[in-house]
């Protein structure tokens, strides 16, 4: 019988019966992806050998110490390809890299081998992880398992769709401004963003580096927790990683809400949700007044702020990452006369149009005469909706509200930018104050998903987990599969 499509804590339980090997979990999720890959282009590369001797590894500790053995031990998981792992490809959707191998490993990677986790493969993004629906990545648009003619959310849509589709259990993403938890919400799955600082960004391939953020997407809340607790942590090598040990979400997931304050941001609720979204959000809220928590509606003002504030310090982060991308030192190179139009004829083969454009966004934010009037006021701008958040977090726990303000859109829908920067404006808010935020499959607006997002103050993380999993023990959504996984 096939394991595709369980939950990472079952594959466990299943390893330590004896009832599976974790070379047969391997297998199982070597062939769901051979089964389905062709209709969702969720991978970009396999790391069969790495995932032989993990496998071969873990059956080790499985047999040497099964007690000691870590919660991902044996499990099949993907990575996002903007996580280097040393000597295979890593190309973050783009064409400018696509002959880069790594010498080194990310640290969160490395922190999974070193718990005898077994990567199948990289997953398909929008190029540096720069969109919200996957259809910027240079190798093709992603499918979303529910309806392959849909997105599946970005830029994180490959990672959200192998876990959807039923090939890993666990897949690993970036959230820059809601790239784990908008494509989490498309697909039907858990994603969860951490606090910044809590997972080390040493090897990850930057975009924004105040706001970038690995976590982990799931089935699950609890395989979610397992997956988040195997990566976070202290880094010296990262030099925003937070210093002091996280909690141990694991530990609350099973508190419940009862006594809870929960918040709902007014300004989430408002204009631009579609109807479904609405009415499911709002269900999902009186389901966890029903488990005890007391629901009150607060405000956060600034957050219609958030999206411009975000497509400046973004892009002008992205601006400056990405300079090193100069057909120098690696990479893509075009070969012309002189260095400079080398430089320029590099660059423009090499970068998609919306890496352009935020490149050049992000540039003209930094450039003199203009920095004082958008760069140094969108870092006022961005403090300020940090202070509200912390304001609302004095009296109550946690918010609740939507994450993403529409269900899964056709591929190629959206061609005005603007409306496709919309995708993300629930979300942005708590990439710009660096707070922990989950999603959780909240039920279905014309049979597409929809996800519930729960924020928590700063450093909180298992906050968002104990509200999370209470929601998700009180109804089945997580128990749905995709049609495609299904078939």
């Amino acid at each position: 019988m096939s394991t595709a499509g369980l939950s990472a804590a079952d594959m466990a339980a299943a390893l330590r019966r004896g009832e599976v090997t974790p070379g047969q979990l391997l297998d199982d999720a070597r062939a769901q992806v051979q089964r389905l890959d062709g209709a969702l282009n969720a991978f970009l590369a396999h790391t069969d050998e790495l995932a032989d001797r993990q496998a071969q590894l873990a059956a080790q500790i499985l047999r040497d110490d099964p007690a000691g053995a870590s919660a991902l031990c044996g499990i099949p998981v993907a990575l996002k390809d903007v996580l280097c792992v040393e000597g295979y490809p890593t190309t973050a959707g783009s064409h400018i890299i696509e002959t880069f191998r790594p010498p080194y490993t990310a640290t969160a990677v490395q922190r999974l081998l070193d718990a005898g986790a077994v990567p199948v493969g990289k997953t398909n993004c929008d190029e540096f992880a720069m969109g919200s629906s996957t259809e910027n990545s240079a190798y093709g648009p992603v499918g979303n398992p529910w309806d392959v003619e849909r997105v599946p959310g970005g830029s994180s849509g490959g990672s959200a769709a192998a876990v959807a589709a039923g090939m890993v259990p666990i897949s690993y993403g970036t959230d820059t401004g809601g790239s784990i938890r908008q494509p989490a919400a498309l697909s039907g799955v858990v994603g969860f963003k951490p606090t910044y600082g809590r997972v080390s960004r040493y090897g990850l391939i930057a975009f924004a580096s105040s706001l970038d953020q690995v976590g982990p997407i799931a089935h699950t809340v609890e395989d979610a927790a397992a997956a988040y607790a195997a990566v976070a942590g202290n880094d010296p090598r990262d030099s925003t990683s937070v210093p002091d040990p996280p909690d141990d979400p694991s530990a609350v997931l099973k508190d419940g809400v009862k006594g809870m304050r929960l918040g709902v941001p007014r300004e989430y609720m408002g204009e631009g949700l579609e109807p479904g979204v609405r009415d499911r959000v709002t269900e999902a809220i009186a389901v966890l007044e029903g488990l005890g928590a007391t629901i009150e509606e607060v405000s956060l003002p600034s957050t219609d702020l958030g999206l411009s504030t975000y497509y400046i310090i973004a892009p002008a982060e992205c601006s400056s990452n990405l300079a090193r991308y100069d057909g120098v030192r690696f990479g893509r190179r075009v070969e012309r006369p002189s260095v400079t139009d080398t430089l320029l004829h590099t660059r423009d083969e090499g970068f998609g149009t919306e890496v352009k454009r935020r490149v050049m966004l992000g540039t003209y934010a930094l450039s003199s005469g203009y920095y004082d009037a958008y760069y140094r006021r969108a870092q006022k701008v961005r403090t300020l909706i940090a202070r509200e958040f912390d304001i609302v977090f004095a009296s109550v726990d946690a918010l609740v509200c939507p994450t993403s303000p529409k269900v899964a859109f056709t591929t190629g829908a959206i061609q005005d930018p603007v409306e496709m920067y919309l995708n993300d404006a629930l979300t942005i808010p708590v990439n710009l104050a660096g707070l922990p935020g989950i999603s959780v499959p909240c039920g279905f607006s014309d049979g597409l998903p929809v996800g519930l997002q729960v924020i928590a103050p700063r450093l909180r993380d298992a906050r968002v987990f104990q509200v999370a999993a209470a929601y998700e023990a009180a109804t089945e959504w997580h128990l749905r599969r995709a049609r495609l996984a299904a078939a």
